[in-house]
């Protein structure tokens, strides 16, 4: 769909087998996508989302494909309940060695001045707040183990903007910049962290009934034409390129590039290469 012309990412060989991932918002979209690949590959998977129903499916599908998965329905933002499902985890699958922070919302679209502050600051809650929540639970014991890595679900619209989407777009700046700082903190524990921007996608929050169904003339229905637009244009990105691209942050590949924002457009390789020739 894209219509950058550097070549598709390079699935590495690594094998995952005796690792264990956990995928926050892997009830559908590309949390799901990310969940399969990496089960498929090898690890245990732990699925995190606010629906039983699809959490259910996730793990059915991991399974019925030779996998070993465990869901717990929980809000990210909800503290207690995330520290619940952590514990799950631990206890069924293992200690924890991957960390994708998946799950977000939209939230409120509109003038900066109009939305709903409470609905404006919930964005900020479950996209930038989860992801903190998410971090301070593995991330001791990644510590003390010395090893693991956590892959923060970012997005362009935080690096540039997004207009009407404010609190999106602020969220995963803040994403970005949590990112950037938690890669020079933990670098000496041998744990990396990656923001990386998937691209737009046909899947996940654009598919929500919410957008989808938006009022002829509304802010929704002009951000959405927006987004059907990309997409039909070639400038939105495969699913399947990003679940390359996250597969390669798990597997290790990329770990070169700790503490980086790497949008699936990106040719990493041409990023890896300019790394070694500078270090020499």
């Amino acid at each position: 769909m894209s219509r950058h012309t550097h070549r598709p990412p390079r699935i590495p060989r690594r094998p995952l087998t005796g690792s264990v991932a956990l995928v926050t918002g892997g009830g559908r979209g590309i949390g799901r996508l990310v969940a399969l690949d990496v089960a498929r590959a090898g690890a245990r998977v732990g699925v995190i989302a606010r629906s039983g129903d699809e959490l259910a499916e996730t793990v059915r599908l991991i399974e019925a494909d030779g996998g070993v998965s465990c869901a717990a329905v929980a809000d990210v933002s909800d503290q207690s309940a995330f520290a619940s499902a952590v514990e799950r985890f631990r206890s069924v699958l293992g200690p924890i060695d991957v960390l994708v922070n998946n799950a977000g919302v939209v939230g409120p679209i509109g003038p900066a001045w109009e939305v709903d502050t409470a609905a404006w600051w919930r964005t900020m809650e479950v996209n930038l707040l989860g992801t903190v929540i998410g971090v301070q639970l593995v991330l001791p014991e990644m510590a003390r183990r010395r090893r693991g890595r956590v892959i923060n679900l970012a997005s362009q619209a935080g690096a540039h903007r997004w207009p009407l989407v404010s609190a999106y777009s602020v969220s995963k700046a803040s994403v970005q910049k949590f990112t950037e700082n938690l890669a020079r903190e933990t670098r000496r524990y041998g744990v990396s962290a990656f923001s990386v921007h998937p691209g737009l996608l046909p899947i996940g929050m654009t598919e929500s009934p919410d957008l989808a169904d938006a009022e002829p003339g509304s802010h929704i229905a002009h951000v959405m034409a927006w987004v059907e637009g990309e997409l039909r244009d070639g400038r939105g990105a495969e699913p399947a390129a990003a679940v390359a691209l996250i597969r390669r942050i798990v597997s290790g590949d990329l770990d070169a590039l700790s503490g980086q924002h790497i949008s699936v457009h990106d040719d990493v390789d041409a990023r890896l290469r300019e790394m070694t020739e500078e270090a020499s």
